[in-house]
């Protein structure tokens, strides 16, 4: 009989019991490959490709052993024709990572990789006493840009919900 570890799990343990049987079934992948992409990748291309997919062949070989599958790579814009030339390579460090021929051909798709950073929006400005405190506040700076800096953070602040008065 076992019993169960005592002490405290990782967060990391919980969670990737949960998620790699889902991105297995869906994706052919698990977690293991998506946190140690950019060392696969390498540093040329870690920031631009996102592994999407391993499609496995059914079946199996002529012998009925393992047949190797086709990893599709998301690529943002043209750096998908320097991938397409380092193909060989990214496999056989994919290759080299599972520690066994899983992939034997990669399909690029080109498509956003990275998240859209979100410009944060300029707050409004302040009126009536937040403006004229604001404005005292900044009575004795000179410099051009400093001022316009603290301008830009006393209007962030001062323009809080419930601080506008």
């Amino acid at each position: 009989m076992s019993y169960p570890r005592k002490g405290a799990k990782q967060i990391s343990e919980l969670a990737n019991g949960l998620i790699d049987p889902v991105l297995a079934r869906r994706a052919g992948i698990n977690t293991a490959l998506l946190g140690s992409w950019s060392e696969i990748a390498g540093e040329d291309f870690a920031d631009c490709t996102r592994p999407e997919k391993i499609a496995w062949a059914r079946g199996g070989d002529e012998t009925g052993g393992f047949r190797p599958g086709v990893l599709t790579i998301a690529c943002e814009g043209a750096r998908a024709l320097f991938l397409t030339h380092a193909q060989g390579e990214l496999i056989q460090r994919i290759n080299s990572f599972f520690g066994f021929a899983a992939v034997h051909q990669i399909r690029i798709v080109q498509k956003p990789v990275s998240q859209a950073t979100r410009r944060s929006r300029t707050p409004p400005p302040l009126k009536g006493e937040a403006a004229r405190k604001l404005e005292g506040m900044m009575e004795g700076i000179e410099n051009d840009k400093l001022r316009q800096a603290i301008q830009r953070l006393g209007t962030a602040v001062m323009g809080k919900r419930g601080n506008q008065r």
